[in-house]
C-alpha cells in the first residue's frame, strides 16, 4: 500500500543528530592508522553562520562522510579561531569581557553547525583562547627563538588607528593600504616588535610550491608573488656628500644597461635622504609634504648630493624619489631611463638625459625611439664601451665579475612575519624585559602565561594591567617586566590542524609519532583570502616545526579546494547593506538542513561563485521528498530481476549512477553527482509506474540512491535507510558505498547513444508532422560501416583511402567510397562508437522508454533486416529512424 506520506524535517533531524551523537559515528580512534584527514579552516567565533560558512562546512562533511562509506577512517574535526580584536571590541561596547563573549558566540555557532547535521569529532574540539591551547603557542615561541627564528626590533610598522594595533604586511589590502579588518587607511609607526623569520624559509617557501599539485593555481601563483623572489645583482656606488663619500649598495635585475644610468635615486626614508632634508629645505619639503608612494606619477628632488657611476666613472645627479621603496631592494636604485618606464617618466619631467645602450638583436633596431618610450627588453648591447656587441644575459655576467663590488644577489619581496599586536585577546607573548639581562623566554614550566582579567582602556591594554606585568627575572630573579604585546591570532592557526590529532595531551603540542602518521591533511577547504596569510603561515611553521625534529612532512595540506562565494539574489555578494542576505536559521526551520545542504552542493562547483535561488531551494526540497516517498513504498524482499529489457536497462543506470557518482565525490564535484543521482530518482519514479516494473530492480536502485545522496542530505536518507531496511539496522552514515553489478566501462557511450536517439525520433515526428505514429523502427548501421569508421579514426590525412584501400570494404563499392568522404570532411573529430552487437543491445534495453513517451511499439533492427533506403542512413553511434504512420 502506497503511503506517499513524506517526511517532516522538523522531526527527524534532531532525532538523527541525536543518534549519531549517541553512537560516536564520527568519532575516530587515536589507534586509526592514516585516517583521512578531512578539514574546514575553523571559524572566527563571530557567533553567527552565514550561507557561505554553510557552504564551506556541507563541502567537507559531505567528502568526509563519502570516505566512510567508502570503508575509511576519517578525522573531520572542527574548532574555534577564537582570538582577536573583534571580541575585544564587543566585549568593550557591552562592557563584558572577551572570554565570555567568545564562551557565548561558540555555544551558539556549535549549536548552529549541529542543527545543520555536520559530523564532527566533537572530542577533539579545540579553542584558541584556552589556556590549554595557547600554551603551546608560547612553547613554540621559545622555541623558534631558540633556533635563531625569533627576533625582536624596531620597525616601522603598519599602524591601524582604529584597530590600535599593528598589521603584517598580508594584512594590508588593496591600492589605498586599509585595514583588512576594519578597512580604516593604514599608517605606519616605529616600534620594536617580535619578528618570526619567515624570510630564512623564503627559498624554500618559493621552491616547495611547485609540489603542491593539488593546490589551485590561482594560490600557488599568489604565493610565488608574495614571495617575490628576484635575481639580479648588487653594486656599490660612491655617494659623494658634504660629510665625505659614502658608498651605498644598489640592487638592480639589469646591470647589462648600467652604461645607461643618467641618474641615482634614493627612498624618502633613507638616511642620506633625510641627512639632505636637514640641509635642504626642498628637500624637506619633499619628503614630508609631497612624496607619494601610491601616486600615479613619480616625483622628486633634487640634491646636492652626487653619485659616481662605477662603470663609467660619470657623475650622476641624486634625487629623492617617492617611487623608491626602503623595504624594496636596498632603498636606493641605478635609474637608467632608456630602459625603464618609470625612471623615463621621471627623467622626461625633469629634464634629466636619455641615453640608449640596449638595442634589439634583431633588424627591429630602427623602430626603437628612446625618446618616446623606454625599451625595456633584453638584446644587444650598444654605448657600453667594451662590451658592446653582446647579449644582455651575457653583460649582466660580465659586468657582474667586472666590476669592483658587484655580485650577484637576491632579494624578496617578503617581509618577516611581525607577530607582536597592541591588544588584549591574544597569546601573551612569553618574555619578560629585565634590565640585567635583557629579553629572557619565560620557562617551559612557567607556561602558560595566562591573560590577567580584561581591563578596559584605549592603548595597550596589558600595558595597564599593573600587577601582572610586573614580575621576577627568570635567569637572575631580579625586577622584570612581561612583555604586554599578544601575538597575532595567524599564529593560532598556524598549526592548529595539528593539535586535533591529540587535543588532550599534556606534555606537547601533538603526538609526533600520531601526526606523522596521520599528516597532512588530506582535504583543506577554505577562503582564497587566506592565500598569502594563514596558508603561507602555516607553510612556514610545517617546516620549522620539521626542522626542530618534531614533524616529518614539510608540508601541511595535501589537496586544497578554495570555495566561491554564496551571492545574493541578485548576484551581488551577500551583504546587510545591501539586503541580499540569507538567513542559514530561516532555511533550516523552513525547509530542514538537508535542503540546505543540497541547494549549496549542487548549485555549482565548490570553487566557483553561484547566486542564491528561492526556486533552486524549494526544488532540492521536493526532490528530497520524491527520494523518500519512493523509498517509503519499496518491497523489500524483492529479488531483483533483470529478464525484461526495460529491468536491465534501469540496473544498468543504477550501476552507471554507482559508478559516476563515485567518481564525482573523488574529485568533489557534489554538484555533478547530485545531478546524477536525482537523474536515476527521476528514472526510478518513471520505471516503478510501469506495470511489468520489477520491484527488486526498483528496491536495489533506490537502496544505491539514499545511500549515495547520505553524505550531502544525511537525515532525509537516514530515514530513507531505516524505511528500507527496518527499524533495527545500523546507520546509513557506515554503511558501504553501492558496488555496480556489470561491467559499465563504456557506459557513457550507451547514454548519449540513447540520448541522442530518442532526440532525433523527437525531431523526425516535429518535423514531419506526424501527429499519430503507429510504430518505430531503430535501424544499427552495419558491420563494415564501423569497420571504416575504425581505419578512418586511426588514419592520418587520408581518411578515403585508408578505408578504400580494406579488401572488404572495397567489396561494399560506392555505398563504402560515398562513406568514407562522409568520414573524411568529419575528420580529425571523429569519435569511437560502441561495437554493433552492444550498440543493439543498449537501444533495446532502451525501447521502453520511446514506448512509453510515444506510445507505439519500437523494434532495433539490424540493417540487412531493414529497408535499404533506411539502412543506408545508419551510421556507428547514429541509427536511422523510421516512424511509421496509417
Amino acid at each position: 500500500m502506497q503511503r506517499q506520506q513524506g517526511f517532516d524535517h522538523t522531526r527527524i533531524e534532531p532525532r538523527w543528530q541525536d543518534a549519531w551523537d549517541d553512537a560516536d559515528v564520527f568519532r575516530v580512534e587515536d589507534d586509526a592508522t592514516d585516517p583521512q584527514y578531512v578539514l574546514a579552516m575553523f571559524p572566527y567565533t563571530s557567533g553567527q553562520l552565514h550561507m557561505g560558512h554553510v557552504r564551506n562546512y556541507a563541502i567537507t562533511d559531505a567528502y568526509a562522510r563519502y570516505q566512510r562509506l567508502q570503508g575509511e577512517d576519517v578525522l573531520h574535526p572542527m574548532g574555534w579561531d577564537s582570538f582577536g580584536l573583534p571580541a575585544e571590541n564587543a566585549a568593550n561596547e557591552r562592557d563584558t569581557n572577551p572570554r565570555e563573549w567568545t564562551e557565548r558566540c561558540i555555544e551558539q555557532m556549535r549549536d548552529q553547525f549541529e542543527s545543520l547535521g555536520f559530523g564532527y569529532d566533537w572530542e577533539r574540539e579545540v579553542k584558541t583562547c584556552d589556556p590549554d591551547y595557547y600554551r603551546w603557542n608560547q612553547w613554540m615561541f621559545s622555541r623558534f627563538k631558540d633556533a635563531g627564528l625569533v627576533e625582536q626590533k624596531a620597525s616601522e610598522v603598519n599602524w591601524c588607528p582604529s584597530c590600535e594595533t599593528v598589521l603584517a604586511d598580508e594584512q594590508v589590502e588593496g591600492d589605498d593600504e586599509r585595514c583588512w579588518r576594519c578597512d580604516t587607511p593604514v599608517g605606519e609607526r616605529e616600534l620594536d616588535q617580535w619578528f618570526f623569520r619567515i624570510t630564512e624559509y623564503a627559498d624554500e617557501l618559493l621552491d616547495a610550491i611547485d609540489d603542491l599539485d593539488g593546490w589551485p593555481t590561482n594560490v600557488r601563483d599568489m604565493q610565488r608573488n608574495w614571495i617575490g623572489r628576484t635575481e639580479g645583482a648588487e653594486i656599490p656606488f660612491t655617494i659623494k656628500t658634504p660629510e665625505g663619500d659614502e658608498d651605498v649598495t644598489a640592487f638592480t635585475t639589469r646591470l647589462d644597461t648600467i652604461h645607461g644610468a643618467t641618474y641615482f635615486a634614493l627612498a624618502p626614508d633613507h638616511p642620506l635622504a633625510e641627512a639632505a632634508a636637514e640641509r635642504d629645505d626642498d628637500v624637506a619639503h619633499f619628503v614630508d609634504e609631497v612624496a607619494d608612494p601610491e601616486g600615479d606619477e613619480p616625483q622628486g628632488v633634487k640634491t646636492d648630493l652626487v653619485a659616481e657611476n662605477p662603470a663609467t666613472g660619470e657623475d650622476l645627479p641624486v634625487y629623492v624619489a617617492d617611487f623608491v621603496l626602503s623595504d624594496v631592494g636596498t632603498g636606493a636604485l641605478m635609474a637608467v631611463p632608456a630602459h625603464d618606464e618609470r625612471d623615463h617618466a621621471f627623467a622626461q619631467s625633469h629634464d634629466i638625459d636619455i641615453t640608449q645602450v640596449v638595442a634589439p638583436a634583431d633588424d627591429a633596431a630602427d623602430e626603437v625611439d628612446i625618446d618616446d618610450a623606454a625599451y625595456t627588453e633584453d638584446g644587444v648591447l650598444v654605448n657600453s664601451g667594451e662590451y658592446d656587441g653582446l647579449s644582455s644575459a651575457e653583460a649582466r655576467e660580465a659586468l657582474t665579475e667586472d666590476l669592483p663590488g658587484a655580485k650577484s644577489a637576491v632579494q624578496y619581496q617578503l617581509r618577516d612575519w611581525g607577530v607582536s599586536r597592541q591588544r588584549y585577546w591574544g597569546t601573551p607573548i612569553p618574555i619578560v624585559h629585565c634590565d640585567e639581562c635583557g629579553p629572557v623566554s619565560v620557562p617551559d614550566e612557567d607556561l602558560p602565561v595566562e591573560l590577567p582579567e580584561f581591563v578596559h582602556t584605549t592603548g595597550n591594554p596589558l600595558d595597564a594591567a599593573e600587577e601582572w606585568k610586573h614580575t621576577d627575572c627568570p635567569e637572575c630573579g631580579g625586577d622584570a617586566v612581561r612583555e604586554t604585546d599578544t601575538m597575532d591570532t595567524f599564529v593560532d592557526s598556524s598549526w592548529y590542524f595539528l593539535r586535533f590529532i591529540a587535543p588532550d595531551m599534556e606534555d606537547a603540542p601533538f603526538d609526533v609519532e600520531r601526526a606523522n602518521d596521520w599528516m597532512p591533511v588530506d582535504e583543506y577547504v577554505g577562503g582564497i583570502e587566506h592565500a598569502v596569510m594563514h596558508l603561507l603561515y602555516s607553510r612556514f611553521v610545517t617546516k620549522a616545526l620539521a626542522d626542530l625534529d618534531l614533524l616529518d612532512h614539510r608540508e601541511p595540506f595535501h589537496t586544497l579546494v578554495t570555495q566561491g562565494m554564496v551571492l545574493g539574489e541578485d548576484g551581488a555578494k551577500m551583504s546587510k547593506s545591501k539586503g541580499n542576505g540569507v538567513s542559514p536559521e530561516r532555511i533550516v526551520e523552513e525547509y530542514g538542513a538537508d535542503t540546505a545542504r543540497l541547494f549549496v552542493l549542487r548549485a555549482a562547483r565548490p570553487d566557483k561563485d553561484f547566486p542564491w535561488s528561492e526556486e533552486g531551494v524549494r526544488s532540492s526540497h521536493e526532490f528530497l521528498q520524491r527520494l523518500y516517498r519512493l523509498a517509503e513504498d519499496v518491497d523489500l524482499d524483492a529479488t531483483p530481476s533483470t529478464d525484461s529489457p526495460a529491468a536491465a536497462y534501469v540496473s544498468r543506470e543504477t550501476d552507471a549512477t554507482i559508478a559516476a557518482a563515485a567518481t564525482h565525490f573523488d574529485e568533489m564535484q557534489f554538484n555533478l553527482a547530485a545531478r546524477e543521482i536525482d537523474e536515476l530518482v527521476t528514472l526510478l519514479v518513471r520505471y516503478r509506474g510501469r506495470d511489468d516494473a520489477d520491484p527488486g530492480v526498483v528496491a536495489r536502485g533506490v537502496e544505491a540512491a539514499v545511500t549515495m545522496l547520505a553524505p550531502i542530505a544525511p537525515h532525509v536518507c537516514e530515514e530513507a535507510w531505516t524505511e528500507l531496511a527496518g527499524e533495527d539496522s545500523d546507520f546509513v552514515a557506515t554503511a558501504d558505498w553501492p558496488a555496480p553489478e556489470s561491467d559499465v566501462t563504456d557506459h557513457e557511450r550507451e547514454r548519449t547513444l540513447v540520448e541522442n536517439t530518442r532526440e532525433d525520433v523527437r525531431q523526425i515526428i516535429d518535423v514531419a508532422g506526424i501527429e499519430d505514429p503507429t510504430g518505430i523502427d531503430v535501424v544499427v548501421a552495419p558491420q563494415w560501416k564501423h569497420r571504416a569508421l575504425e581505419l578512418a579514426i586511426d588514419a592520418d590525412d587520408d581518411v578515403v583511402g585508408s578505408v578504400m584501400r580494406d579488401e572488404e570494404l572495397r567489396q561494399q563499392g560506392s555505398a563504402a567510397a560515398d562513406f568514407a568522404k562522409d568520414l573524411a570532411a568529419e575528420h580529425p573529430g571523429l569519435s569511437e562508437a560502441l561495437p554493433p552487437e552492444r550498440e543493439r543491445e543498449a537501444l533495446e534495453r532502451a525501447t521502453w522508454l520511446v514506448e512509453d513517451e510515444f506510445g507505439v511499439p519500437v523494434q532495433v533492427l539490424a540493417a540487412e533486416e531493414a529497408d535499404d533506403g533506411v539502412a543506408k542512413k545508419a551510421r556507428p553511434g547514429r541509427p536511422a529512424i523510421q516512424v511509421h504512420e496509417d
